[in-house]
């Protein structure tokens, strides 16, 4: 128990160090903010009780009503879950990776055999004001194992209301929630060190990628669960009216 501990802090000091020398680098090539995310984290953020954690953050973003009418599917639901895979690797300059199978999700620091977490393939749920993504968690090194295969998860909820201060708009309130997470290095060592290495690191990067979504960038589904058909060519009309080639002539023959 005290290795797979001692293993934990490793990782998580790395991952530290990752974080800070990465993040000036990487924000240079991020597209235009196109409108604000601020963050709204719940009073208590970050809570552990016998060895669970429950940790919050939150951002809430004000757009256009009919920009929020648009983006509001089950296919955007899903391009935002892969865009929050997409910022882990991004902001780590791809020294943490997202692997894919049918019924699992890896997040492994650079190869396969470092699986630092694991988990189920995501679970939706989606409603009128309301989206949510969720992924069970699995195993990992990061993971002790009383919380392998148990009830503890990872979500994304993402929720909308009228802007009572701007007329038009909508806020959309968007949480990160990970729940009955037991981490290796709480049991292994101490809950302090826990609190003050991947704890910490959890919450810098939640909320970089929360304010990230002020850039509407979002990213393409790997899975494409519930991607939209593409829509079917039409062919270009010689005469410019819609008609096709074969129908162009017949008009002309008609004419004369």
């Amino acid at each position: 128990m005290k290795s797979r501990g001692a293993i934990a802090t490793a990782v998580a000091a790395l991952l530290s160090a990752i974080a800070g020398c990465a993040w000036l680098l990487w924000r240079r090539s991020l597209p235009p903010v196109r409108t604000k995310a601020i963050i709204k984290d719940p009073e208590e953020s970050t809570v552990i009780a016998q060895g669970a954690v429950r940790s919050v953050q939150a951002a809430e973003l004000t757009l256009p009503a009919d920009e929020v009418e648009e983006l509001w599917s089950p296919t955007n639901l899903e391009r935002l879950a892969r865009t929050y895979w997409r910022f882990l690797t991004r902001s780590t300059l791809g020294l943490i990776r997202i692997h894919y199978t049918e019924r699992e999700r890896f997040v492994v620091l650079l190869l396969r055999p470092l699986v630092l977490l694991s988990f189920q393939a995501p679970e939706y749920e989606m409603a009128g004001d309301r989206g949510i993504v969720r992924w069970r968690i699995e195993s990992g090194v990061l993971v002790s194992r009383k919380g392998r295969s148990g009830d503890g998860y990872l979500e994304i909820d993402v929720r909308r209301r009228p802007a009572e201060d701007a007329p038009g708009c909508i806020v959309v309130r968007c949480e990160v929630e990970i729940a009955n997470f037991y981490p290796a290095i709480a049991s292994g060592i101490a809950t302090w060190a826990y609190r003050i290495t991947q704890s910490r690191i959890h919450v810098i990067v939640t909320h970089s990628f929360l304010r990230s979504l002020a850039r509407l960038d979002l990213a393409e589904s790997r899975v494409g669960r519930y991607a939209e058909p593409p829509e079917p060519r039409q062919r270009v009309s010689d005469t410019g009216d819609g008609a096709g080639p074969t129908k162009a002539r017949d008009k002309q023959r008609a004419a004369g």
